[in-house]
C-alpha cells in the first residue's frame, strides 16, 4: 500500500526537498503541498492523506492550530500528523501532541529517519522514542499547569488491569518489546493490549494514549517504573 503524504511548510525549498525524497521510494507519494495552516486543513480535507508533515511556524494559521482542526474532524480520523519543528519552542510541540499529533521531527532529521518516521506514523504506531517520551511528554504534558487537560478517570477505569499496566509502561517510554520482556508477554499480545486501550479511550494513536495517561492521572510526573 502506498503511503499518501501531505507537506505543510511555508518554505518552498524544504517542501521541494522532502517531495524529492519521499517520491523517490516506492511505498510513498506526496499528494499535495501547503504553504500555511489554512491550506493544510483544506488540502487534508480534499486529499485525506495518511500522513501530514506539519511545520509549527507558518503564516495565517500555525501548525498547532491546523493540527487541532484536522484532528477534530471525524472524517479525517485516519490522517496522522507528524510535527516538524526546530525545537525552538518545545511548548508548541506539547500543545500539538495534546491536539492529536502523532509525534514530532526536527528539521535536521536524516533522510532515512524521515522515511522511517512516516512509515511508523502511517501505521498508527508511536513515533515518540523513550527519550522523547521521558523528556518532552513528562516535562510538558505532566506539568502543574493543567489548563485544558481532559481528566478521564472513568474511561481509564474501564480498562482491564493489564491494559492499564501496559498503558502505564508505554507512557514511560517503553517500547512494545521492552513491555513484553517486563511483563513476560509476547510483543503481539502487548500490541493487542495497546490497541484495545486506544479503542476504549478513543485515542488516535499511541502518542495520544500517552497524553491520556497523564491527563487522567494514571501516570504522575517523574514517576518511573522500577526495573
Amino acid at each position: 500500500m502506498t503511503i499518501r503524504v501531505l507537506l505543510a511548510d511555508d518554505q518552498a525549498l524544504l517542501r521541494a526537498t522532502f517531495r524529492i525524497l519521499i517520491d523517490s521510494v516506492e511505498d510513498m507519494t506526496v499528494v499535495a503541498e501547503a504553504a500555511d495552516g489554512h491550506e493544510a486543513v483544506d488540502l487534508t480535507a480534499t486529499h485525506h492523506p495518511d500522513v501530514v508533515i506539519m511545520d509549527i511556524r507558518m503564516p495565517n494559521l500555525d501548525g498547532v492550530a491546523a493540527t487541532a482542526v484536522i484532528c477534530s474532524r471525524p472524517e479525517l480520523a485516519n490522517t496522522h500528523i507528524l510535527i516538524l519543528t526546530t525545537f525552538e519552542n518545545d511548548e508548541n510541540v506539547a500543545k500539538a501532541l495534546r491536539a492529536g499529533a502523532s509525534g514530532f521531527l526536527g528539521k535536521g532529521v536524516r533522510p532515512d529517519d524521515l522515511l522511517s518516521s512516516i512509515r511508523t506514523v502511517a501505521a498508527g504506531e508511536s513515533l515518540l522514542s523513550p527519550i522523547a517520551t521521558r523528556t518532552l511528554i513528562m516535562r510538558f504534558l505532566a506539568s502543574p499547569d493543567t489548563d485544558g487537560y481532559l481528566a478521564l478517570p472513568d474511561a481509564v477505569q474501564a480498562l482491564t488491569d493489564r491494559e492499564r499496566e501496559v498503558m502505564t509502561l508505554a507512557a514511560h517510554g517503553r517500547s512494545n518489546a521492552e513491555i513484553a520482556d517486563r511483563l513476560v508477554l509476547s510483543p503481539l499480545t502487548v500490541r493487542s493490549h495497546i490497541q484495545r486501550a486506544m479503542t476504549k479511550l478513543h485515542a488516535r494513536d499511541r502518542a495520544q494514549l500517552v497524553v491520556i495517561a497523564y491527563q487522567s492521572g494514571l501516570v504522575k510526573p517523574h514517576q518511573y517504573p522500577h526495573g
